[in-house]
């Protein structure tokens, strides 16, 4: 199982296996209380597709076909994070945004679920 939550969130043991997919660290999170397992800053939207995109929801199909565009030029950082939870019952795939909706990690999840 694939979850997403926002990592401001509290802590759960049902989280399972706990991956950031931001390629910022958040802000006033410390890492004792992320309690980050992986941070793969490389299967996370580049900097200029993230500016780009500026959480314009009338950009938010553009925003996620630019984005698997860059997962697929980046297929070996997805490959290893795959391999990594394979064996994982549970993931949560952590973000930073306060949005309700972040494309880049409901995109993560349907391609981790694959």
């Amino acid at each position: 199982m694939i979850k997403i939550k926002r990592i401001y969130e509290d802590y759960s043991d049902m989280d399972g296996y706990r991956i950031l997919v931001d390629r910022l660290w958040p802000r006033g999170i410390s890492k004792e209380r992320a309690k980050i397992d992986l941070w793969p800053k490389e299967i996370a939207p580049s900097n200029d597709l993230r500016k780009w995109y500026s959480h314009n929801s009338e950009k938010a199909k553009e925003f996620q076909k630019k984005y698997i565009t860059e997962l697929e030029g980046n297929s070996d950082s997805l490959n290893e994070v795959k391999n990594t939870t394979r064996d994982q019952k549970t993931i949560t795939l952590l973000y930073a945004s306060k949005d309700p909706n972040p494309i880049h990690a409901i995109v993560l999840q349907q391609l981790l679920n694959g």
